[in-house]
């Protein structure tokens, strides 16, 4: 059956009514899932596995039946792993129904269909009794709730129903207990995700500074946690004002709260500094013992770098501090971890927090805007002075004394460049409330109420009156739209130069001026494992699972190129870098499909894993911003990747990305742009070019 599903397109702005297979949600789901990535951990596989036996002999030893609860079975590997571990029954619980149904068939062709039954419901829902899911507790729990922040996916609520409804006391639990770890950290990097820098302009008429808003400053910031490959982050960017500290565990043997708590620890701080970002990671012990541990701690805090597993479901957490504060090497201080049933927080406090009773509000609540407009990357781009420098260049060589400015992009300081370089007058358009809100803020802050116009509507639905009669003599834009998802999203900026042409004066300058479109085959060195195939997982046949995940990416959508921070996932670029398209922004959006086709050599022996796509702006022709690439390739093929913008990745299909390859390659790509869409749409086929007698 075929539904409609209505989609708001990042690209052209419009609202489409597409139609689509009944299941597509899930096939989204599935494509862009982590489960390839979990199967693939075979340090989480084998530690799962080791506690899975050595709890089952525990139960088996005092002469009782092992009868597990697998709560979030997925493909129902754990369930199979406490079978073959000498388990006499599991019950395993999948919310997810197509993961459901696959786990039914995935237990069936690996023969354990009498010994494990899965249930398709969340677990609170599972019901008890003779006619229940389940005829009686179970005394073995066994589970994989976690994500990034541990608990960020309810684990805590899970684990608290279980043990009142599920679970028999005092039972064994696979993993026994997590244990939270932080690390205080002053860092100029990582706190430039989190506030608005004072922004230096150099004008004609000396330094002007664009300054925060006092509201910003003050905010606590968003609540979500930031999760990275901390691993990636050069030590040179931060400074360590603390030891790793142990916050707080949880046995998930015994009954589970998932109330608010807080819990803090006191330390003398090893240095002195602005105490700014908290650094945070888990390790789950397998057993009582805490024999058997796996560990999400950075290479610096891990107790065997050299054995370190790279996982992307699992990372490493980035916090913010309400505020910055000074610390002094030696002088006692608290740290303090906040938490719900959903999130984690930190503060600092100088007395003890058990002492002084102090009340600690729930989480924190971005009050400034900003937090709920820019993502930590946006941030980070925003202070970013050397772009904002390229801008300003760029900006001096297109500003005249009677420029009229209209500046389109999302929460963009763009217009308050132009004013202190002398445009005559610049309007903004502001198409949600929130930005609205927040250039308000900025701008009030730096006393330009009143001469910068500032229009919340959508830029297509400008009016002459908006513009209060003028027409624009120059067109700004960076651009950048919180809608956007892959890097060509930002074209949505075109569709509104289109929309405004009628707004534009004789010899309007438009900036920037073209777009380009560049790519380049790369080898991962572990981002290849989220889309390839298990087959085999200690020795459990899961290839059905692989089926189901190739299916799900089959689908029109799940064929595009998706986005990732390249910088967090090394990789060598197995080709130069090639221009594929080009786009016009002095022109409108063309009614004809723009096509491009061709060949990449591949310059460098490696696996070809995939190919890179990024955005090039040409601001003026001597003046880009790059998205992608920053630098040129080197003789090994080192990739260095711009860290504000996410790169789009089409991964190459494979049967074993790990496999060498025969010789030299070539890569053939056809790739269009449809206008009246919106969408890019590619494809690239890798093709061997074999030496004589191979």
């Amino acid at each position: 059956m075929k539904v409609f599903c209505g989609r708001a397109n990042p690209t052209t702005g419009s609202v489409e009514w597409l139609e689509e297979d009944e299941h597509y949600d899930y096939h989204q789901e599935i494509a862009r899932s982590s489960y390839a990535d979990m199967l693939h951990d075979k340090d989480r596989n084998i530690k799962y596995y080791q506690g899975i036996r050595a709890a089952v002999n525990r139960v088996k030893d005092r002469g009782q039946k092992a009868l597990v609860l697998d709560i979030g079975t997925g493909t129902g590997l754990l369930s199979m792993m406490a079978v073959t571990a000498g388990a006499d029954y599991c019950y395993a619980i999948e919310v997810f129904k197509p993961m459901a149904d696959a786990a039914v068939k995935i237990v069936e062709k690996n023969g354990f269909s009498d010994k494990i039954k899965i249930i398709n419901k969340h677990s609170t829902e599972v019901t008890m009794g003779p006619d229940g899911d389940m005829p009686c507790r179970a005394n073995i729990l066994i589970t994989e709730l976690f994500d990034t922040e541990l608990i960020g996916e309810g684990a805590l609520p899970s684990y608290e129903h279980a043990h009142r409804h599920l679970v028999q006391e005092n039972c064994e639990a696979v993993p026994h207990r997590a244990t939270v770890y932080a690390q205080l950290v002053e860092s100029r990097r990582m706190w430039s995700w989190n506030k608005l820098f004072p922004i230096p302009v150099h004008t004609s008429c000396g330094e002007q500074v664009i300054v925060p808003p006092l509201e910003l400053e003050r905010c606590p910031g968003a609540p979500s946690v930031y999760d990275i490959q901390l691993n990636q982050v050069s030590s040179a960017d931060f400074t360590v004002l603390s030891d790793v500290l142990p916050m707080f565990s949880v046995d998930f043997s015994k009954q589970v709260s998932s109330s608010a708590a807080c819990h803090s620890r006191q330390f003398e701080p090893v240095a002195s500094g602005r105490a700014q970002v908290v650094l945070s990671w888990w390790d789950i012990e397998m057993d009582p013992e805490g024999k058997i541990k796996c560990s999400m701690a950075p290479f610096w805090a891990h107790s065997d770098p050299e054995e370190l597993q790279w996982r992307d479901h699992w990372m490493q957490c980035v916090y913010f501090l309400p505020q910055e504060e000074p610390v002094v090497q030696g002088s006692s201080i608290y740290l303090v971890a906040h938490h719900d049933d959903y999130c984690v927080w930190y503060s600092l406090q100088r007395t003890s927090p058990e002492k002084d009773r102090r009340v600690y509000p729930a989480r924190p609540v971005c009050d400034c805007q900003a937090h709920l407009l820019w993502n930590r990357p946006r941030f980070g781009e925003i202070n970013d002075q050397d772009r904002t420098d390229q801008y300003i260049q760029a900006l001096r060589t297109v500003l005249k004394p009677d420029s009229v400015c209209l500046c389109v992009s999302d929460g963009s300081l763009l217009s308050l460049l132009a004013h202190h370089l002398g445009a005559e007058q610049v309007f903004t358009v502001e198409s949600s409330a929130a930005s609205y809100r927040l250039m308000k803020k900025i701008f009030k802050a730096n006393h330009l109420e009143d001469k910068i116009n500032i229009i919340e509507k959508r830029p297509e639905l400008l009016t002459s009156a908006d513009l209060e009669g003028k027409k624009i003599s120059l067109l700004l834009g960076e651009p950048f739209f919180t809608t956007s998802l892959l890097p060509w999203h930002n074209l949505y900026f075109w569709y509104v130069r289109t929309a405004v042409d009628q707004h534009l004066g004789p010899g309007a300058v438009v900036m920037p001026q073209t777009a380009s479109l560049h790519a380049v085959v790369v080898e991962f060195r572990d981002l290849w494992r989220i889309r390839s195939p298990c087959g085999d997982c200690e020795g459990f046949d899961v290839h059905i699972m692989d089926d189901m995940i190739k299916r799900a990416l089959d689908f029109r959508e799940s064929k595009e190129a998706e986005p990732h921070p390249l910088w967090e996932y090394p990789c060598r670029c197995l080709s130069e870098p090639q221009q594929i398209l080009t786009f016009d922004f002095r022109q409108p959006v063309p009614p004809h499909l723009i096509h491009a086709e061709g060949s990449i050599e591949l310059r460098r022996p490696g696996r070809s894993h995939g190919a890179v796509l990024w955005m090039e702006y040409h601001l003026t022709p001597d003046n880009t911003v790059n998205t992608g690439l920053l630098k040129s390739v080197e003789d090994k093929g080192d990739c260095c990747w711009n860290p504000h913008c996410k790169q789009a990745v089409y991964f190459f299909t494979m049967a074993d990305p790990r496999a060498p390859l025969g010789g030299p390659q070539t890569v053939s790509y056809t790739v269009d742009f449809h206008p009246h869409t919106g969408d890019i749409t590619m494809d690239f086929s890798l093709s061997d070019t074999l030496d004589d007698g191979q």
